[in-house]
């Protein structure tokens, strides 16, 4: 198939590489022409996977309207931020959309195939998400995601466009469930960072991830998805490797303040996206206009937004009331 993948970042890097290997061509485009080029003449992702080589035969356009004009499909792997903008840009697009982008936009409560539903209303849309480093998949490190749609014929063709002898997708059609957890996690993640950062240990970790998890759930449900889908590779998998993995963007963030950095310290030198960072602030409005409790996702957000320090908000989390675990 000849495909687009929308996003010169490590993501649509690593997931561009999965797809040239099964044999599939490939036009890259970004919103930075200095980069596509240099990455053409390297034949390297040298800002955001630097050390992996690229096809030689990649085609790098830096204008969208040519880059998908004759493409069966587009994988879209851009910063959240950056979505709508995008997919504005597609309106009339009549291919598959499979997005990899993980957040909600603040705005809108929507996800991220929600925005593009309402703005290229006439592709298909799939998400992928899952447990999936960017540094490893292009390493060919054994890796399981999930391929969710509406259309099962969709998931199955996103299965078939990306399984590998080590990249294994499995198909699911709760759209919605797989969205939320690969964008909520992110906000754990941060929380698990400050853990690290503090110095704490395993045991707050592992308290951490059974917490979070059970309030993604909570929140996910209230918004119409699956409670079983946050027990899956997009929940309970995503959810994992980020808060524990030293490659995660999102837990170096967190590990950052919890050292003292401040929150505008860290952006200023940070060149890729920190998804849970918007989140944050879209999460807790979620959470405000279903009434569900979130407190893990309130307190993240009055670390990132309100500069509440670290310690106070492990003590103001540990000394809430006493309640049944549910």
């Amino acid at each position: 198939m000849k495909l687009t993948v929308v996003g010169s970042g490590a993501w649509g890097t690593a997931l561009g590489l999965v797809l040239a290997q099964n044999g599939h061509a490939l036009t890259v485009w970004g919103h930075n022409a200095e980069h596509l080029a240099a990455a053409a003449a390297a034949r390297e992702n040298q800002r955001y996977l630097p050390g992996v080589p690229l096809p030689a035969d990649w085609v790098y356009e830096p204008e969208l309207a040519h880059a998908v004009a004759r493409s069966d499909g587009l994988l879209l792997s851009v910063p959240s931020k950056a979505l709508r903008e995008t997919a504005t840009r597609l309106a009339g697009y009549r291919g598959f959309i499979i997005s990899t982008t993980k957040g909600i936009e603040t705005a809108t409560g929507q996800t991220m195939c929600s925005v593009l539903a309402s703005c290229a209303s006439e592709a298909r849309l799939a998400a992928l998400s899952g447990p999936s480093l960017a540094a490893e998949v292009a390493r060919g490190v054994p890796t399981a995601v999930v391929a969710a749609s509406h259309d099962p014929t969709l998931a199955r063709l996103a299965q078939e466009l990306f399984h590998r002898p080590s990249f294994r997708v499995y198909r699911c059609d709760d759209l919605l469930g797989v969205e939320l957890g690969g964008a909520l996690k992110n906000v754990i993640a941060i929380a698990a960072g400050v853990c690290d950062g503090l110095g704490f240990g395993d045991n707050s970790k592992a308290a951490l991830l059974t917490r979070g998890l059970a309030e993604i759930t909570r929140l996910g449900v209230a918004c119409g998805a699956r409670p079983e889908t946050f027990a899956g590779l997009s929940g309970l998998g995503d959810l994992t490797v980020t808060c524990f993995s030293k490659l995660s963007r999102n837990r170096s963030f967190g590990e950052r303040i919890g050292r003292g950095e401040t929150v505008a310290e860290i952006l200023a030198t940070t060149h890729a996206a920190v998804e849970g960072y918007p989140t944050a602030a879209s999460a807790l409005e979620l959470a405000r206009r279903w009434e569900v409790p979130c407190p893990l996702i309130t307190e993240v957000h009055a670390l990132l937004y309100a500069g509440k320090n670290p310690r106070q908000t492990v003590a103001d989390l540990l000394n809430r009331d006493f309640k049944a675990e549910a």
